[in-house]
């Protein structure tokens, strides 16, 4: 069985910083492809972030490029997510998210259906 627990969220003013933790544990945490999702309240959880279980594929949302880094830690089976110059609209539950099914050579996963193993989410509020 997979367990993701995420850490790190928290209530922040706009243009702070936070960073979200996400330990894993269960089977092989270098073979996931690890993702970052948010749902805003009376929203759509939507896509975030994502990397590949080696690290050198990385994705983001248009609306994060530039302020968010993901990055994993295969040692720790850990994955980050740093999240700078963060805006009001950055408010939501931040999910953590694998899949084992990604290999080499496919295009990162960003729909919510594309991964199978969910924590229960990190709450951040950015205030203005």
């Amino acid at each position: 069985q997979v367990q993701l627990v995420e850490s790190g969220g928290g209530l922040v003013q706009a243009g702070g910083s936070l960073r979200l933790s996400c330990a894993v544990s269960g089977r092989t945490f270098s073979n996931y492809l690890m993702g970052w999702f948010r749902q805003a309240p009376g929203k759509e959880r939507e896509f975030v972030s994502a990397i590949s279980p080696g690290g050198s594929g990385i994705s983001y949302a248009d609306s994060v490029q530039g302020r968010f880094t993901i990055s994993r830690d295969n040692a720790k089976n850990t994955v980050y997510l740093q999240m700078n110059s963060l805006k009001p609209e950055d408010t939501a539950v931040y999910y953590c998210a694998a899949e084992h099914h990604f290999r080499a050579g496919m295009r990162i996963f960003t729909t919510v259906s594309g991964y199978d193993y969910w924590g229960q989410g990190t709450q951040v509020t950015v205030s203005s």
